[in-house]
């Protein structure tokens, strides 16, 4: 038995008829999957595996966060499915198949996860889809699950001999309202606390650090803290796009895979990281994209990057992130320019981030009394979604293994990751995930705002080949 955090109930809390809060991946096997198979695998693993046992339990009258219980009757059938597609068979297709499941919000009476076997792909491949909500776990927690279907050889491996632990029984509904109560008491103590804890950190707050004076507090109360000086960050009021605002209902997906060794010739070049790479890449695509939809604004997109907060080796559940905002320089026609611009936000962020990681959205989820979190999450995200969404695109970069894995005896070729877009993150997410020589990139979008995303791939390979010019330009 565990609680949901509050950060993890932020997740359930924001989802309306337009706002998702589903994490998922696109595998792309070389070979063709048996559903009763892959069951057969899941069942073997399942025990070790502790977001996929478990589904939500509320609490009465909604007074405290939902916990996590045991399902005893998990139902494989219902959760592993399989579909096929129209022939042809292409990734348009397969795109367009998942564009639809990721629009669809989990059933929240059973364990928050489906994944779906898409037969029919050219070439003798076929698609495994795997989503899971947000609430469940983070990207660290979300890859653990894939772990749970992956070999590394075509035979998949036994189960681990260490027994799974036990979960405990979840509390009476008389204790959960005890326990309810007794926070409630709690939160007005834990309000002043994080008001207080937060002023030294308003800079890096969206929408609070547009605030007149907001920089300025921020360092005078980490003077009179003695932490002493922090690097400044960028802050700039993200500008309106084709992609800012409230969204529809429907999304868009689209992939595209890169070279790592294309992404590290560019790191080398130029001495970067691949981190800097991957983001310079997202700014001329998006750039491009501007040029060709309304034009390019006068100054740089502001992009949400997700951070880990998770220590090395911890493994407890829920979620262990923050997102950071960084000028995106959309703005700067040089790719060069571009790049260096994109270096030198990164740098401050990391710099800033090591001192004293963001925890504030964390903190401040906790803060606030939970019966009334759901109405304020929602009130908030419509609000600012409408008015002035901090954010215009959210970017993430996530490392992955180098070498080949399996799944039932197939071949992972490539894994696409499929992210959430928000009213206040934008109506475009670009997440990259590198596997075994590529950098596989999952586009996800609303379909009102970027009916076609693989204009947005196509500009990502366009921007990379203009980025690998500038660097054999400048080597000797």
């Amino acid at each position: 038995m565990a609680q949901l955090t509050a950060l993890d109930a932020q997740f359930l809390h924001f989802e309306t008829a337009t706002n998702h809060a589903n994490i998922a991946g696109l595998a792309i096997l070389d070979g063709d999957v048996n559903r009763s198979d892959l069951q057969d695998l899941l069942q073997q693993r399942l025990p070790y595996v502790p977001a996929l046992r478990r589904k939500l339990a509320p609490v009465p009258l909604g007074l405290d966060h939902p916990y996590w219980v045991r399902e005893d009757d998990l139902d494989l059938d219902y959760h592993v499915r399989e579909i096929g597609l129209p022939p042809r068979g292409d990734d348009r297709q397969l795109a367009e198949q998942v564009s639809r499941l990721h629009a669809r919000r989990l059933d929240r009476s059973r364990p928050l996860w489906e994944i779906y076997l898409i037969h029919g792909l050219s070439g003798g491949r076929m698609g495994l889809y795997t989503k899971i909500h947000h609430a469940a776990v983070d990207g660290i927690g979300g890859a653990d699950v894939l772990a749970a279907l992956l070999d590394l050889t075509p035979e998949p491996a036994p189960p681990p001999a260490v027994p799974p632990e036990e979960d405990e029984e979840p509390p009476t509904p008389l204790a959960m309202v005890g326990h309810a109560l007794t926070r409630l008491a709690a939160n007005p103590a834990q309000a002043v606390r994080f008001a207080a804890a937060a002023v030294p950190h308003l800079d890096e707050i969206p929408v609070v650090s547009w605030l007149p004076g907001a920089g300025l507090v921020s360092r005078l109360a980490r003077r009179a803290a003695g932490a002493g000086q922090a690097p400044r960050l960028p802050q700039l009021p993200a500008p309106r796009t084709p992609f800012s605002g409230p969204l529809s209902a429907h999304r868009r997906f689209a992939f595209v895979s890169l070279p790592l060794e294309e992404v590290k010739e560019v790191r080398r070049a130029f001495g970067v990281t691949v981190n800097d790479v991957v983001m310079a890449v997202c700014a001329g695509a998006l750039r491009r994209w501007l040029e060709a939809h309304g034009g390019v604004p006068d100054r740089p997109l502001v992009a949400g990057v997700p951070f880990s907060l998770r220590e090395a080796g911890r493994t407890e559940p829920g979620n262990q992130v923050t997102i950071m905002t960084a000028p995106l320089a959309v703005h700067l026609e040089d790719p060069v320019e571009r790049l260096r611009h994109v270096q030198q936000a990164m740098r401050r962020i990391k710099d800033r981030f090591s001192l004293a990681p963001a925890r504030w959205l964390r903190e401040f989820s906790e803060s606030m009394p939970a019966a009334l979190m759901g109405l304020a999450a929602r009130s908030a995200f419509g609000l600012v979604g409408q008015t002035m969404p901090p954010i215009n695109v959210a970017i993430s970069n996530v490392p992955g293994p180098q070498f080949p894995l399996y799944v039932c005896g197939a071949r992972l070729l490539t894994h696409y990751p499929v992210s959430v877009i928000t009213d206040v993150s934008g109506g475009v997410n670009i997440t990259a995930f590198s596997y075994n020589g590529s950098v596989d990139v999952g586009v996800v979008t609303d379909r009102r705002m970027v009916p076609d995303p693989w204009e947005l791939t196509h500009d990502l390979r366009k921007s990379l080949d203009e980025l690998r010019n500038e660097a054999c330009r400048d080597t000797p």
